[in-house]
């Protein structure tokens, strides 16, 4: 499974280049302007989207490594990653064409299998050397990106088939807002407050401020400081994550014997 990663890792920002050349139809921002919603985020948080390629293909590099070939936590996640690559790359097309609904399921599968990944590898009592920065950093940075871009995909997809008011979002937006407080949660606890997965997802969630602040839609400012709490209480679970000494000994910040 090492060169499928590779490949899959490539893949990536070769079709996000397409994409932005409009080969699939329209980009990315154009379609979010047509459905505004109360979880998008200003544009210039998607250009995170370049560090997480860059850190991808590095976590693909590493992985074809002679030491890192056998290591049974990478041989454990290679088929997730790789999955979760070019799911990320199939998504990009799929919502240029506006086949929302599987674009969403696309983009809620890809999170999954790096949602997972992230975990297991954040969970290794004995990584290699770099791991946890050209695996884990890597693969929790976007996991952390998708993690609020499902919901973002979520909210558009209610908008553009009119599944809720439109002209009143404010309360299935909170409902959006819960669930993703959920998960952001919950996937940062099994990854025991990685770095990567914190730093996307309050990235994600300053570009919803930024964006929610500005905008004029109704309920537009509390979205704003909903996603400002939620970055509150993610940087806070995270302290304890970390500063705890249960979770440091099983994070690898610490060996069972010190």
């Amino acid at each position: 499974m090492r060169l499928p990663v590779l490949i899959a890792a490539a893949l990536m920002p070769a079709v996000a280049w397409f994409s932005q050349q409009g080969y699939f139809g329209p980009d990315n921002g154009e379609i979010s302007d047509r459905y505004p919603t109360l979880l998008v985020a200003a544009g210039y948080a998607f250009a995170i989207w370049g560090p997480i390629f860059l850190l991808d293909l590095i976590f693909a590099v590493f992985q074809l490594r002679a030491r890192w070939r056998e290591d049974d936590t990478l041989l454990r996640v290679r088929p997730a990653a790789a999955a979760g690559f070019m799911l990320t790359a199939l998504w990009m097309p799929l919502f240029s064409q506006q086949w929302f609904w599987l674009a969403l399921a696309t983009i809620w599968l890809a999170l999954a299998c790096l949602a997972w990944t992230a975990a297991v590898l954040a969970r290794d009592p004995t990584p290699l050397p770099g791991q946890a920065l050209w695996a884990g950093f890597a693969i929790g940075l976007h996991a952390g990106w998708l993690s609020l871009a499902a919901f973002l995909n979520t909210a558009q997809v209610i908008v553009a088939y009119r599944l809720a008011p439109v002209d009143a979002m404010l309360p299935w937006s909170l409902g959006l807002f819960a669930a993703a407080a959920l998960v952001l949660l919950a996937a940062n606890a099994r990854m025991r407050g990685s770095a990567g997965y914190v730093l996307a997802a309050l990235w994600g969630l300053a570009g919803v401020y930024a964006k929610q602040s500005e905008s004029a839609l109704p309920g537009a400012a509390t979205a704003a400081w909903v996603a400002v709490g939620i970055g509150g209480v993610l940087l806070a679970q995270t302290a304890w994550l970390r500063l705890h000494p249960k979770h440091r000994v099983f994070s690898g910040h610490l060996s069972p014997g010190e």
